[in-house]
């Protein structure tokens, strides 16, 4: 809900006042390519990235997203030891 002024309520009855940024969502995506000097990720792992920081391709007809390693916020990969969350940063 919001007021005249500008401020928010949230769902649970907090004040978000009019000044308060709204952070922007990352995405997920899987890596079909990689370069050959990306040393953390492999084909096939998701990553985690900025929509707003991304490049875009068409080859044959296919949409690709082009990002640079240190643009990649995670990665997700089944390669990750047991004991770990299979993140990484």
């Amino acid at each position: 809900m919001e007021s005249g002024d500008g401020e928010r309520l949230s769902a649970a009855g907090i004040v978000i006042p009019a000044t308060a940024s709204v952070a922007h969502r990352l995405a997920w995506a899987t890596a079909v390519a990689v370069g050959p000097n990306v040393r953390s990720i492999v084909t096939g792992d998701r990553v985690l990235f900025d929509p707003d920081d991304r490049s875009e391709v068409e080859l044959h007809g296919r949409d690709y997203i082009l990002l640079r390693e240190r643009d990649v916020h995670a990665v997700a990969a089944n390669r990750i030891e047991e004991n770990g969350t299979g993140l990484y940063l």
